[in-house]
């Protein structure tokens, strides 16, 4: 099932309002796309609340609204090795705050601190209950479901500051999109990352150093995760520099697209 959040847009009676909904038709047609509102949060059984919208119709927006992002880093061995790093011995988690989320179209501001953007295409992991200390065997109990996401990264100051927060936590540095797909397995999905239509990255989750139950085993034994929040898992390969003007699409097996394009910011 995919679980899009999405505004109505003019001409609509509902126009403004903004719902959770279920997707269906074929993603490679956008135009046979429909959407089903539902009424409240999904994390329950779905509602639906009986209104229908042409994805024409609508503008989807960032699919959650998470508590926190919780990221991985050097999670692709190759990744580390290009970036001239090891493989850490733990993973090495970080975070992003939610005001870095931003949904599918929506614009990535280049920021005036830095002069190297870089695209991360990852696999992101929303969580669907409250939970702690997870054990292995009840990961999959926790998992509402997967997105596409771009852990978008200013290198230079990453480099220069030691410490990730302003690299990475930048407002709009975390695109995430376009839907949640709640019935996926996500042990070997493609993932590859576009800047302008030329391939930037190409992986595939199966080359991840730690799969997504024993990240969200070592991250719950440190905090509670929420409904909502979101895992990051790491990116392949072949990260890469985003300039204004660019427009960077992140594809997973599975799920779908993210498309966001690259402004200066005003």
């Amino acid at each position: 099932m995919r679980i899009a959040r999405f505004s109505v847009r003019e001409g609509s009676p509902a126009a403004g309002s903004v719902s959770f909904g279920v997707v269906e038709g074929d993603s490679s047609q956008p135009e046979s796309l429909v959407v089903h509102a539902l009424t409240g949060h999904p994390f329950g059984p779905p509602q639906l609340s009986g209104e229908s919208y042409r994805m024409q119709d609508i503008r989807l927006l960032t699919p959650m609204l998470p508590n926190k992002i919780v990221a991985v880093g050097r999670n692709y061995a190759a990744h580390a090795a290009e970036l001239g790093n090891q493989v850490p011995d733990v993973p090495l988690t970080f975070f992003k705050p939610s005001t870095s989320v931003i949904g599918p179209t929506e614009a990535i501001a280049y920021p005036p601190f830095s002069s190297d953007v870089q695209h991360e295409a990852e696999l992101a992991v929303v969580i669907g209950r409250m939970c702690r200390e997870v054990p292995l065997e009840r990961v999959p109990e926790v998992i509402f479901g997967y997105t596409c996401a771009n852990d978008v990264t200013a290198r230079d100051v990453q480099q220069r500051e030691g410490q990730w927060a302003r690299a990475k936590g930048f407002d709009t540095a975390c695109p995430l999109g376009p839907w949640i797909e709640t019935e996926l397995d996500p042990s070997d999905l493609a993932i590859t990352c576009t800047v302008n239509g030329e391939l930037r990255q190409a992986g595939r989750t199966s080359q991840m150093v730690r799969g997504i139950a024993e990240l969200i085993v070592h991250i719950s034994e440190a905090m509670t995760l929420l409904p909502g929040d979101v895992i990051l898992t790491g990116t392949p390969a072949g990260v890469g520099a985003l300039n204004v003007g660019d427009e960077v699409a992140v594809s997973i097996e599975g799920i779908g697209t993210l498309a966001n394009k690259v402004i200066k910011r005003g």
